[in-house]
């Protein structure tokens, strides 16, 4: 269980950076907008994932 929550903070970290990179440079909004659409979206495939644990044990 902790790698998996290991390997989605690493995600969690490259998305926020992306995100940064993006709204820096604003030449690359776009990056800025990918990073947080999938900051997001392992936010929420962490929640579910967790959750499909809890109602399995």
């Amino acid at each position: 269980m902790s790698n998996m929550w290991t390997v989605l903070l690493i995600l969690l970290v490259a998305w926020v950076v992306l995100s940064i990179v993006g709204f820096v440079f604003e030449g690359l909004l776009w990056l800025a907008i990918i990073g947080i659409v999938l900051f997001v979206g392992t936010i929420i495939f962490g929640i579910l994932r967790q959750r499909a644990r809890r109602t399995k044990a």
